[in-house]
């Protein structure tokens, strides 16, 4: 975990991504245009198909993630879909059309600039299955055992306390509830001057942890049928966000998949 102060990790997140939603400037150390950050050749590289590229708002797919949950949630008309750290809606979007008019759709975030972009999004999309919600992860404001899946793209990993994002995440899913959530995790240990930098650890990067300890900490907490896939030719996306640091050589994207005990 970061040594960083946990509150002072969350107000840095909060900062910076409610920046991003003024200036349309997405990930790396350095401020890249929107334009460059919106690519549809960015979201291509993340698994994302040109029809679900095409099929969300305008400003909802905002290249904050590092891969594509959607691939592995195998959602279904009905369900209820969670979205942990909405962004500007465009996973949410997405999850809303597969689940269908029967279906439902809650994104939380904490940032409230991000919480405001999502709603106006919706109503530009007319969503009508879809809500947005002002919340930490590790507080979700969702009632027990109320949802059917839970997704999440590159955000647990800015959590400081992560155990109780998944503590949280267990106790809103329904019995046989499933997690589908893409992340960055660590491959080797992270040297204390990453750890420890805020912008690193808003870029999605220090606050990145092993494996082992995700798998430890999702039976700890009584998930089953654990399975996480490391994305290592993610590499070659994440050596972009802080251009000649190496951090390439320590994270990579990865899907985590999971289970609430029936």
């Amino acid at each position: 975990m970061s040594p960083v102060d946990p509150d002072v990790v969350r107000d840095q997140v909060r900062k910076r991504y409610a920046s991003i939603v003024k200036s349309g400037c997405g990930c790396g150390s350095t401020c890249c245009t929107p334009s460059e950050n919106n690519s549809p050749q960015m979201s291509a590289e993340l698994g994302y198909s040109e029809q679900e590229i095409n099929s969300t708002p305008q400003g909802a797919n905002m290249g904050l993630g590092c891969g594509n949950p959607q691939a592995i949630a195998n959602l279904k008309p009905g369900e209820t879909v969670l979205d942990l750290g909405c962004g500007g809606g465009f996973d949410c979007f997405l999850a809303a059309r597969q689940v269908g008019e029967t279906g439902k759709v809650i994104g939380i975030d904490m940032t409230p600039d991000m919480i405001s972009k999502a709603r106006a999004n919706a109503k530009e999309g007319r969503f009508t299955n879809v809500e947005f919600r002002l919340g930490e992860i590790e507080h979700l404001p969702v009632a027990d055992d109320s949802v059917d899946v839970i997704i999440s793209n590159c955000v647990i990993n800015l959590s400081p306390d992560k155990l109780q994002v998944y503590r949280e995440a267990f106790r809103v899913l329904r019995t046989g509830g499933r997690l589908a959530i893409s992340d960055v995790v660590a491959i080797r240990d992270l040297p204390d001057e990453i750890k420890s930098d805020l912008d690193v650890h808003s870029g999605c990067v220090a606050g990145a942890i092993s494996v082992a300890d995700i798998e430890r900490m999702l039976s700890a907490t009584g998930f089953s049928q654990v399975r996480i896939d490391i994305k290592h030719e993610s590499q070659e996306f994440i050596k972009d966000w802080f251009p000649g640091s190496g951090i390439e050589d320590y994270v990579r994207s990865a899907t985590v998949e999971a289970r609430k005990k029936g």
